[in-house]
C-alpha cells in the first residue's frame, strides 16, 4: 500500500512492545515499529525522516513496521513469508543481522549463525533456510533476462545467481548492473555469488 513514507520526525518511544516512531506527513502522523538499530539512527526531532513501509493486516488491527534502509524493508517482507516468522521475530533478525550476512547465511544452509538472534531455535533457523533460499535462487528467471544490461548476462553462473538474488530482494536492474560492475574488480578473478552478493549489497545500502 505505501512504499514509503518522507516526512516530519515528530516523536519515538520505547516500550514492552517494541520501538516506535511517529512521522508526521500531510497533517497525519503516521506510527511506524522501528528495529533497535534505526530506531539509535533518528534524527533530531523536527527533521525530515524517510521510511520504508510495511502494513500489517491483522483481524484484530493494522499497523506499520518502518525501515530506513530499502534493504532491510525488503528482506523483511521475504522473512515474514516464512510460515512461523511473524513480524516481530523479522525484525528480530534483521536488528540481529546485516542483510548481506543474513543473505549469505541462507545461501551457505548455516543454520547455527541464525541460532544466536533472540528466539530462533535450531529447528525455526533451518526452516528459514529451507524456505528463503528457495525463494531467493528460484526468482523468476526471465526477469533477469529482461532486466540486466547484456553487458553482465550470462558472463557466470555466479554472477547470473548473485543477479537473480538482488533481484528477488527488490532492487532495479539499474541498481543491480551498477553494482555488480563496481564489485567484480574487487572480488578475485572468479568469484563466488555469496562474494558477489554480500559486496553488492554493502554497495547497495550507502
Amino acid at each position: 500500500m505505501f512504499d514509503y513514507i518522507s516526512g516530519i520526525f515528530t516523536y519515538k518511544c520505547v516500550n514492552s512492545k517494541g520501538c516506535f516512531v511517529t512521522i508526521e506527513a500531510g497533517g497525519v502522523g503516521y506510527r511506524f515499529e522501528v528495529m533497535e538499530r534505526d530506531f539509535s539512527q533518528l534524527p533530531e526531532y523536527g527533521e525530515e525522516l524517510k521510511m520504508y513501509s510495511v502494513l500489517i493486516h491483522r483481524e484484530d488491527k493494522m499497523s506499520l513496521c518502518g525501515f530506513i534502509r530499502r534493504e532491510d524493508r525488503d528482506i523483511f517482507n521475504i522473512l515474514t513469508s516464512v510460515s512461523g516468522v511473524g513480524s516481530k521475530m523479522a525484525l528480530v533478525l534483521l536488528n540481529s543481522f546485516e542483510v548481506s550476512d543474513l543473505v549469505g547465511f541462507v545461501l551457505d544452509g548455516d543454520y547455527k549463525e541464525l541460532t544466536k538472534a533472540k528466539g530462533v531455535g535450531p529447528k525455526l533457523a533451518q526452516k528459514i533456510i529451507l524456505e528463503l533460499k528457495d525463494k531467493l535462487t528460484n526468482f523468476e528467471a526471465c526477469a533477469v533476462t529482461n532486466v540486466l544490461s547484456s553487458g553482465l548476462k550470462a558472463k557466470s553462473v555466479n554472477i547470473e545467481d548473485a543477479q537473480t538474488v538482488l533481484l528477488s530482494l527488490g532492487y532495479s536492474g539499474s541498481e543491480i548492473n551498477s553494482a555488480i560492475e563496481k564489485v567484480l574488480p574487487r572480488v578475485g578473478a572468479d568469484p563466488s555469488a555469496e562474494e558477489i552478493l554480500k559486496e553488492s549489497l554493502r554497495i547497495l545500502s550507502l
